[in-house]
């Protein structure tokens, strides 16, 4: 059974409350059909309640008495919405007027009802762009506690192999954040250890990656890694994460007990945070291709409650699988 699979029947164990902004989206409704079937999410779509019933008509899709579908327009917490973002914002130069209009839009609606907790997480993107999406969830429903960045990780899933946890494994970040310096890396490590185990289950044992093991390298890009690993340990105690680790010290035990052989992590790793958005994108784009690996994400990670991005070009499948991955994410929170 492939992974992501898996993570749709972990999913059904524990359902959450999902808002769709993107609700008139045909390859939303889609998926909305599949994930109320499968059982492991209730729905909430936003948008015109007609014409989402027209299209679903069209897409011969039966939407059910199970799914909600709200249009903020009309809905009776606009106002409530409008007010707590007004009160959020007033800071910033909003006033009440202009909070009651970007609460008509979905995107804002759907982060307040996460915000107000009317639902456990939100998924969009897929005719919307990725500032788009994540402009009115950091403004309201915000980062976690001690996490001061949105990131991003793939679950890597690489057949015939022993490493990681036979094969599984996290990798980040590979999507968002260009060069992260070493606050931001420990967020990224604490993030993507706790997407770790949200979705795969595993006990997260994180690997800080650079081209040098325990001091053979001397650079200040090796000593942002070793910041970085301080700066988590002190942040999270309990976390089992170790770097400055090369990738095969950090991946193969053999080679972890000749470089690093005081490290809980060399050669066990199955978290591993690239020093940057080059090393991160680069890597899982080689595995997914060399080694055939089926790579799941971005996932987007860090926020209070969760938020997830779609690529534009998504197909309804891969919404389906995006909303089991925010599923399980908010079952961690």
């Amino acid at each position: 059974m492939k992974i992501s699979q898996l993570i749709r029947e972990k999913a059904k164990k524990n359902p959450k409350i999902i808002v769709l902004p993107e609700g008139e989206e045909p390859r939303m409704i889609k998926a909305a059909e599949t994930i109320i079937r499968e059982g492991f999410a209730s729905l909430i779509l936003l948008g015109k309640e007609e014409s989402i019933k027209s299209k679903a008509r069209e897409l011969g899709v039966d939407l059910s008495n199970k799914i909600q579908i709200i249009n903020p327009k009309d809905s009776e917490k606009l106002k409530e919405y409008a007010e707590t973002y007004y009160q959020l914002r007033k800071n910033k130069g909003v006033n009440s007027d202009e909070a009651y209009q970007l609460l008509e839009n979905s995107l804002y609606f759907g982060a307040l009802m996460v915000h107000h907790d009317d639902a456990d997480g939100l998924v969009a993107g897929s005719i919307n762009a990725t500032g788009d999406v994540f402009r009115p969830a950091l403004q309201t429903i915000k980062t976690a506690p001690g996490i001061n960045i949105v990131s991003s990780s793939f679950v890597m899933v690489i057949p015939d192999c022993p490493y990681g946890e036979k094969g599984i494994m996290v990798f980040a970040d590979c999507a968002l954040n260009p060069e992260p310096n070493a606050e931001q890396l420990a967020d990224v490590a604490i993030a993507s250890a706790a997407t770790g185990k949200a979705l795969v289950g595993f006990e997260p044992k994180v690997a800080m990656l650079s081209f040098s093991t325990k001091g053979s390298g001397k650079h200040p890009l090796v000593d942002k890694i070793i910041e970085a690993t301080k700066i988590a340990k002190e942040k999270k105690p309990e976390l089992l994460i170790d770097g400055e680790l090369q990738a095969d010290a950090a991946l193969i035990p053999s080679i972890g007990e000749r470089k690093a052989p005081d490290s809980k992590i060399a050669g066990k790793a199955n978290v591993l945070i690239f020093p940057d958005l080059h090393s991160g994108n680069i890597a899982y784009k080689l595995i997914e291709r060399l080694a055939k690996a089926e790579a799941i994400g971005p996932i987007s990670q860090g926020m209070r409650k969760p938020v997830n991005d779609l690529s534009r070009g998504c197909s309804a499948e891969d919404i389906v699988n995006v909303v089991a991955i925010t599923v399980l994410q908010a079952g961690e929170v």
